[in-house]
């Protein structure tokens, strides 16, 4: 397509990173997503997904998206799959559970589970200061007012350290170049700490700015940026775990990208989970879209995505694409309590820990994107269910309580241009209520 029809597509780097795990204005997992168990497990051999289904043929049929993929198991059974579309439009590939997608934000929760398995092992402390594993950050200053000037008039010391908690619940008050404005916004991108991509295209708006090269010099460079908040005084969506890839690979003693691939993504049979997509696997990425008044426009083809390319250093919050399998079985990894075929990846007590509310005390939540819920580690927590979406129009969840697994997979940006991070999880309680109907009759 040539490049002239984009000119009209006027979305800035925030509006197109904006998503239910980045920009939530509802709940992935709002009020707990599904009822207690409401089937015994081995009841749910030929369970259908009627609302799951419909919910996809309404976005597929019309093309306001190239293809939707739900993936849905329970305990560790084999998960159902419902795909429909294509990998693109115009092809005739279909879409498949294992599609590659780009996940954004759903690297969160695998970063934040790699923290805890250090954390279990007893390499590093819950409430430990981040200072005492990158000493950089002993002394940081705070702006008084939020996304106010970058002078000294402005700043004022941290009031206490930041904490390996606050690092996995965004409580940390570092900032994120898609969510701050003004001069800490400028400053962010100035110095390339800029955690993310989007597309070789120079779309008007997208922003530019390089990250820089290494996760070393990331954290170097982010612990000479004021933060925007006290720390551990409020919820604020943030390149905390970004930072957290730098921690692990000083505690580990191995690159983050090694560490997760050793300790997660082999342990769990991930073989689809990568931070750059191999030359021999394009054949099965989606390409990513920008809607633009209910038009599809490719801001990232898969033959020549930005995902083909290696990134300036492993982005632990939002660089990841996997397929819905892979996904999957990380989600069935932690419904079993760090089990999976009979292989121990985690500690019951890591994964018990990391999905639960580990929000610091007293930190403010009110009029935040997890208003009456709780956070873990990378995740939302609510109601005995645990979750994240991406940016792309990602979402995947666990309840420990219903002993399910979901997972939908599409791509397109803004992800607040369709409403699937909520429609996704009501659409599941609808048909778990269903089956609750029809297993009591």
């Amino acid at each position: 397509m040539p490049q002239t029809a984009f000119d009209s597509i006027a979305l800035s780097r925030r509006a197109l990173i904006r998503s239910g795990g980045l920009l939530a204005g509802s709940a992935v997992l709002a009020a707990g997503v599904v009822p207690r168990r409401v089937l015994a497990q081995g009841d749910h051999a030929g369970m259908h997904w009627p609302h799951v289904s419909e919910l996809i043929d309404s976005y597929v049929d019309p093309r306001k998206l190239a293809n939707m993929v739900a993936a849905l198991g329970w305990g560790t059974q084999a998960p159902q799959v419902i795909a429909k579309g294509n990998l693109a439009i115009g092809q005739d590939a279909p879409a498949g559970i294992d599609s590659l997608y780009r996940i954004y934000s759903m690297t969160k929760p695998i970063t934040g589970m790699a923290a805890m398995m250090l954390i279990d092992a007893g390499k590093m402390g819950l409430d430990q200061p981040l200072y005492e594993i990158l000493p950089a950050f002993k002394n940081m200053m705070v702006q008084k007012v939020y996304d106010g000037p970058v002078t000294p008039d402005n700043l004022e010391p941290a009031k206490q350290p930041i904490t390996i908690r606050m690092l996995l619940t965004h409580t940390a008050g570092l900032g994120y170049s898609i969510i701050q404005n003004g001069p800490i916004k400028d400053l962010y991108e100035k110095n390339g700490l800029v955690p993310g991509q989007v597309s070789r295209l120079p779309l008007p708006e997208l922003g530019r700015a390089k990250p820089v090269e290494g996760l070393a010099n990331f954290a170097d460079g982010l612990a000479k940026v004021p933060l925007v908040l006290q720390p551990g005084e409020k919820f604020s969506y943030s390149v905390g775990l970004d930072l957290m890839g730098r921690v692990i690979e000083v505690v580990s003693g191995m690159p983050f990208d090694e560490f997760l691939r050793t300790k997660i993504f082999e342990p769990c049979g991930m073989t689809s989970t990568f931070f750059q997509v191999p030359e021999k696997d394009v054949g099965r990425l989606t390409t990513n879209y920008a809607v633009v008044s209910g038009t599809l426009f490719p801001i990232d083809p898969a033959a020549s995505s930005i995902y083909l390319d290696k990134p300036a250093f492993p982005f632990g919050g939002a660089g990841l694409v996997s397929s819905p399998r892979d996904y999957d079985r990380f989600l069935e990894m932690l419904l079993n309590y760090g089990m999976i075929d009979g292989t121990r990846v985690m500690t019951e007590r890591a994964v018990r820990v990391g999905t639960s509310n580990l929000l610091p005390k007293g930190a403010i939540t009110k009029s935040t994107w997890i208003e009456g819920q709780g956070f873990g580690a990378g995740g939302r927590v609510s109601d005995g269910a645990y979750g994240w979406g991406g940016a792309a129009g990602t979402v995947a969840f666990v309840s420990f309580k219903a002993g399910l697994r979901a997972g939908m997979f599409t791509q397109y940006m803004p992800s607040d241009a369709y409403p699937i991070h909520t429609a996704f999880p009501a659409a599941v309680l609808k048909d778990l209520a269903g089956m609750q109907m029809k297993k009591a009759a």
